[in-house]
């Protein structure tokens, strides 16, 4: 069985000098335990702990014989997996496959052993449902290679896992089970040591010297200008009315843009040079939208912009730039935001936060094939934002988070699983600030409603003109459990107090 270390520096294992310690380590050196037994510690591979940021990727083997499935086509169902094994430690894991067209139907689950210690975890599913991904037919679809993948499942430190994904026949079907997609594998993601705090070294009284940014980072970096300065760390939380002033970083700079004319049928996006690349400050032109505000506001000049939140920039976070594609897509506006929940699980402790927002970047990037992380904020138990994907927190940034609806929208993710536990009310005030905020700077009321073009999904076709809430569920736009009945409920205190903050 070979499998594929993925540095942030290399991408495939071909260079001869790259070795993989953990390939010879064979399966019986971490014998499958019972369930809730432990096992004998074995040593964690040297040198695969303190890089900044790694991939595992391991292809997952037949578990047991074939079974003829009771539907046309015979479609053989074999129940695949990997057997308890020892690798390089990780923090993270999910499982993809080659078509993200297709759908895992089965049910997914691993445990893991965390590191230096002798003891697994019980069985833990790991959400199978590919409810999170490029638009289909959109430049980062097409120019990329986007596979199918499960939501990432945050499982701490560890250095050893075993995996199974059982098929499971569709509802209302008495019997036989389709096949499991090809080309499964499980991803194991290293996140990475947290950013060195800026100005001094370990054990220094002197500042250290910052080492010069790459292009990438300087590029990031400034996309959020005039908001915080080149290289910070941190966007300062900012009162109202002087928020008011952040409209003028919404502004897109068109320079270098070949193209931004909407495309021929007037429902897809903009593709401006042609092959599906993006030219930097490209603006993507929508569908046809608009909103509708429910509230009669009597001053039409008002300036309804909620006090900024703070934000941990990429750079806050430690994102490493050099594995994203350059340039940045933008729409034309924000008309919606879509509110997501991770399905990461709840096992992280605030200081992980970072840990895990670069877990899931590399996933959505290196794992799953998109350009950026999926989402354009991210925010934790604690309620603390992150900037998501690069373009500048105030700009019309295209994501990838809402399958048919990433175009003029924009996408919140909560850390966490909130389909049986409620959100802290720190994610809520949170998630009302940053809308009253995000969405003040493009006139738009958080109790109105937005109408909206599909570009395709499994809930409306595409072009299909849909009325949605302002601030919505990812449920609302795409057939999905996502954010979770808990934090679902909670949108519509979310609405009213981003109301209350933009001051209607």
């Amino acid at each position: 069985m070979r499998g594929i270390f993925v540095s942030s520096a290399v991408t495939v294992c071909a260079a001869a000098a790259l070795t993989l310690p953990f390939l010879a380590i064979p399966s019986a050196a971490v014998p499958a335990p019972p369930d809730g037994a432990s096992v004998p510690a074995t040593r964690t591979p040297a040198g695969a702990h303190g890089v900044p940021g790694a991939t595992q990727s391991l292809p997952l083997v037949p578990l047991g014989p074939a079974r003829r499935a009771a539907h046309p086509g015979g479609t053989r169902a074999v129940a695949r997996g990997l057997p308890p094994r020892e690798v390089a430690r990780f923090s993270l894991v999910g499982i993809v496959w080659d078509d993200a067209a297709t759908e895992l139907r089965g049910r997914a689950q691993v445990r893991t052993r965390g590191a230096g210690t002798t003891t697994w975890s019980a069985w833990q599913d790991v959400q199978t449902h590919d409810d999170d991904r490029p638009d289909p037919g959109s430049p980062e679809a097409r120019r990329g290679r986007p596979r199918g993948a499960t939501a990432p499942l945050w499982v701490g430190a560890s250095d050893a896992v075993q995996v199974r994904v059982r098929p499971e026949a569709p509802a209302g079907r008495a019997a036989g089970a389709p096949a499991l997609p090809p080309g499964l594998r499980v991803e194991l993601v290293d996140p990475g040591r947290d950013p060195a705090p800026r100005g001094r070294g370990p054990g220094r009284t002197a500042p250290a010297p910052a080492p010069s940014p790459s292009d990438e980072e300087t590029a990031s970096s400034a996309a959020n200008y005039p908001l915080a300065p080149l290289g910070a760390t941190e966007i300062p939380a900012l009162a109202r009315p002087e928020s008011e002033k952040d409209i003028d970083a919404t502004h897109v700079d068109l320079t270098g843009a070949t193209d931004a004319r909407p495309p021929a049928d007037g429902h897809g996006e903009a593709d401006p040079e042609g092959e599906g690349a993006e030219a930097p400050g490209e603006a993507v032109p929508g569908p046809a939208d608009d909103t509708d505000t429910e509230a009669d506001d009597s001053d039409p000049w008002a300036r309804y912009v909620g006090s900024r939140p703070r934000i941990v920039t990429r750079a806050g976070w430690g994102a490493d730039e050099s594995i994203r594609e350059r340039g940045f897509p933008y729409t034309t506006t924000v008309r919606a935001a879509f509110v997501h929940h991770t399905a990461s699980g709840n096992g992280y402790s605030c200081a992980q936060s970072a840990s895990l927002v670069r877990g899931i970047y590399r996933y959505h990037v290196v794992s799953s094939g998109w350009r950026d992380i999926g989402y354009n904020f991210l925010i934790d138990k604690c309620g603390t934002v992150y900037e998501g994907r690069a373009g500048g927190v105030a700009k019309p940034v295209r994501g990838a988070h809402t399958l048919g609806f990433n175009t003029n929208s924009m996408g919140i993710a909560v850390l966490g699983s909130f389909g049986g536990t409620n959100p802290p009310t720190a994610v809520v005030n949170a998630i009302a600030g940053l809308t009253a905020w995000k969405l003040g700077l493009y006139d738009v009321n958080p109790l109105g409603t937005a109408r909206l073009v599909s570009g395709g999904g499994n809930l409306f076709k595409k072009g299909t003109t849909v009325r949605l809430k302002v601030i919505s569920g990812h449920r609302d736009g795409y057939s999905t459990e996502c954010p979770g009945d808990r934090l679902y409920s909670r949108l519509g205190a979310v609405r009213t107090a981003a109301a209350r903050l933009q001051g209607r």
